[in-house]
């Protein structure tokens, strides 16, 4: 049976942040991920789960200034000093909260940095922050996200994503699978999660299109949930996803996984 982790940035939005853990609890969820925790400190988070009795299972790592339109600056030549201060910020958080995987959001390269440079900035960017994660026994996870949703944005594809990973070489690095940025780029979901699914830390979901709950578009959930189990995956299942209206009134889709 999935294992489904709420998303606390974007559901349950109507509660303030923090109250959103306990929220999401009596709603049915075992475990909650956030984008980025940063607003409060380790300790008022630690409070907030220690209450709810559930475990943060992933949260981004600092990707730029994101309220500005930043999305990521993982692959940017002359932001890798200000990457690798993110690394060390991110660990403040996922030390003490025992956070199992940390996600990278790759960015958008800048327009006049050529594509080998930017995606060698961004190996190197992975191998440093995998290198800092590995003593503490965290993952790092790489997420391609479609070009729909952010123009322009550099790891897209499935593809693309395991061969950076492949050259960062790295034992703790993995693919951030959702199945949303997925189905808007290349479909074939199943087929994906059959040929890699070795290779997939953790799986985020959302609806195409519009990215709501499931069951609001053409995903086959039944299908993609289903054949998760049969292939014996064992992590989370991030439920990334904006709701049509309202978190709570949009959560029929979980009742068969309850």
């Amino acid at each position: 049976m999935p294992r489904f982790a709420a998303n606390l940035s974007l559901l349950f939005t109507e509660h303030p942040l923090l109250q959103r853990v306990q929220v999401a609890v009596r709603a049915g969820f075992a475990a909650v991920e956030v984008q980025f925790p940063y607003e409060h400190e380790p300790d008022a988070w630690r409070a907030a789960l220690d209450e709810a009795g559930v475990p943060l299972v992933l949260h981004n790592l600092p990707a730029g200034e994101w309220a500005a339109g930043e999305r990521g600056i993982a692959c940017h030549p002359d932001r890798i000093d200000e990457f690798r201060a993110g690394v060390q910020h991110a660990l403040r958080w996922a030390v003490p909260l025992r956070v199992p995987r940390l996600n990278v959001i790759a960015g958008v390269a800048p327009a006049h940095v050529p594509q080998v440079e930017a995606r060698q900035v961004l190996i190197d960017n992975l191998r440093y922050a995998a290198r800092q994660l590995q003593p503490h026994g965290i993952q790092l996870l790489l997420e391609p996200i479609n070009t729909f949703d952010i123009p322009g944005f550099f790891v897209h594809r499935t593809a693309q994503a395991l061969d950076i990973l492949d050259d960062v070489g790295e034992p703790n690095v993995a693919l951030q699978y959702d199945l949303y940025h997925a189905q808007r780029m290349e479909g074939e979901l199943i087929g994906t999660l059959r040929r890699h699914l070795p290779r997939i830390g953790h799986v985020q979901l959302a609806d195409n299109p519009g990215r709501h709950e499931p069951g609001s578009g053409e995903i086959h959930w039944d299908a993609v949930l289903d054949e998760l189990d049969r292939l014996g995956y064992t992590g989370w299942v991030g439920c990334e996803y904006r709701p049509a209206a309202g978190t709570e009134v949009g959560l029929g889709w979980m009742q068969r996984w309850r």
